[in-house]
């Protein structure tokens, strides 16, 4: 029988071609600078395929891939909101993508204003003193906070402040980084509402915390109530307050991490400022700190003087040192800076107020079917513990899967861990009412198929180009090579 799916797929033929190189002008004669012993001995085994051929390939590939310019896209905690394509436009101008890091700073004054500029406004944002944007994601920008509050601790002489508080709802490189920047992590329990459980963190200040991370709203999406009392526990004690910028976005304009107590955060600005995200990149992960902490920020900083120029300064002796090349990924600054300039001072107060009500909206109407394991208002998330109605055996991952036969992408599931079932939903508020209408009528279809038919949801995905998959093998035994799939 003929196999038509590796047939298809298989587009090399022996001999076929799609490019050809240039002409030799410098007569080096192919290849004699490089070294015998570094030249191979036979040709590579690639794939022989024609322009066309390997155009329609990707252009295929292309059209099979899901984002959020396909489709809604409700992952939980990853804020995967629309990128107005103005950003994209301002992005592309050749001012800025012809620029090289290495432009004497008098020929990049105009990038080295974007990149001040949008310093002070990240600034006003958060409530904070100053901003390095030179991480290069959120997980680069915890660790960057962290060891200014390290440098900060040991630049007082105080080295026995070895541990970082993190609360067991914590985002998953919350710990990671901690340990990464030398710190021993000191789990601190939530209450039932995912709260931090203040009377559980008060015996675990002493001389030897060096601060604590948390997320607000925390990672079920409910604000912390208790932030000030906790501010100023961790303070008396002698440490600081990091603030995870994961869950910014319901905050925007309305609240200011600064004003809550914290000495240090990041942002999440290819999240909470709209760069498209996800496969590894693009990502920017800025850090702001408290006054008392600018001195200890990464070089180099981006400074103006009196006469309105800019530089750049790389010789500050109080800094943790450099923790990028260069300056950081300045597209996704451009991105960041046209997105906050749109909407303006005036409008940037609507984005946490619309995420908010987007998530209380699908909240309220789906819980009749999903059990939902903490009442009242959240912010711009909240999570699920699964179907209400477990008796047929169908999990989250059943209905995750189910929904990608519907057109949706599937919610965050199994994150946080303070629920077995948990289905982590954040609408962003760049969705319409017809949108979340729609995703609510899929959810609530699901639900019905699990009571009726829980095989049809147990067997899902079946309308997508791969089916369900046996992610054990897949991961244990990954096909990595293209030659490989023609002995499956």
């Amino acid at each position: 029988m003929v196999n038509y799916d590796k047939i298809i797929f298989e587009l090399s033929a022996p001999g076929r071609k799609g490019y050809s190189l240039p002409s030799d002008n410098y007569h080096t004669d192919g290849f004699k600078d490089i070294p015998s012993d570094l030249l191979r001995k036979q040709e590579a085994d690639l794939p022989e395929v024609n322009e066309l051929d390997v155009v329609r390939h990707y252009t295929n590939l292309s059209n099979k891939n899901f984002g959020v310019d396909t489709g809604f896209y409700p992952l939980g905690s990853c804020t995967m909101k629309y990128n107005p394509k103005i950003n994209e436009e301002l992005c592309s101008l050749p001012e800025f993508t012809s620029l090289h890091p290495l432009q004497d700073e008098n020929s990049v004054q105009g990038a080295l204003e974007l990149y001040w500029n949008l310093q002070k406004m990240l600034s006003e944002i958060a409530g904070l003193e100053e901003f390095t944007l030179n991480p290069y994601a959120g997980a680069h920008g915890e660790l960057t906070g962290l060891l200014v509050m390290k440098k900060y601790h040991e630049s007082r002489g105080d080295f026995k402040r070895t541990k970082v508080i993190v609360p067991d709802s914590a985002h998953g490189t919350n710990p990671a980084s901690a340990m990464v920047a030398g710190f021993e992590v000191v789990e601190v329990k939530s209450k039932p509402n995912g709260s931090i459980d203040v009377e559980d963190l008060k015996p675990l200040l002493d001389d030897t915390v060096a601060g604590i991370m948390m997320t607000n709203p925390n990672t079920l999406g409910m604000f912390e109530t208790e932030i000030v009392e906790i501010a100023k526990l961790v303070h008396d004690a002698g440490g600081l307050l990091y603030y995870d910028g994961a869950n910014l976005n319901p905050l925007l304009g309305k609240v200011r991490p600064g004003d809550m107590g914290f000495d240090i955060m990041h942002i999440n600005l290819h999240k909470t400022f709209s760069t498209p995200h996800g496969g590894g990149g693009p990502g920017s992960g800025p850090v702001g700190v408290a006054s008392h902490l600018t001195k200890h920020l990464p070089n180099p900083r981006v400074v103006k003087d009196e006469n309105d120029k800019f530089h750049i300064l790389s010789d500050n002796k109080d800094t943790l040192g450099n923790i990028s090349s260069f300056m950081g990924n300045f597209g996704v600054m451009m991105r960041a800076y046209a997105y906050i300039l749109s909407l303006g001072k005036e409008n940037i107060k609507n984005v946490g107020p619309l995420s908010t009500l987007n998530a209380n909206y699908i909240k309220e109407s789906l819980k009749d079917d999903f059990l939902l394991p903490i009442e009242g208002v959240c912010k711009h998330e909240f999570v699920f513990d699964g179907l209400k109605d477990k008796s047929t055996g169908v999990t989250t991952l059943n209905v995750a899967k189910r929904l990608l036969d519907y057109g949706f992408h599937a919610p965050t599931i199994y994150f946080p861990l303070l629920f077995h079932e948990s289905m982590m939903i954040e609408p962003t508020e760049t969705e319409s009412k017809d949108t979340l209408d729609r995703f609510i009528e899929v959810m609530h279809k699901i639900a019905e198929e699990a009571r009726e038919m829980p095989e049809v949801v147990k067997d899902a995905p079946v309308n997508t180009i791969v089916r369900k998959l046996d992610e054990t093998t897949a991961a244990k035994n990954p096909i990595l090579k293209y030659k490989d799939l023609t002995e499956v």
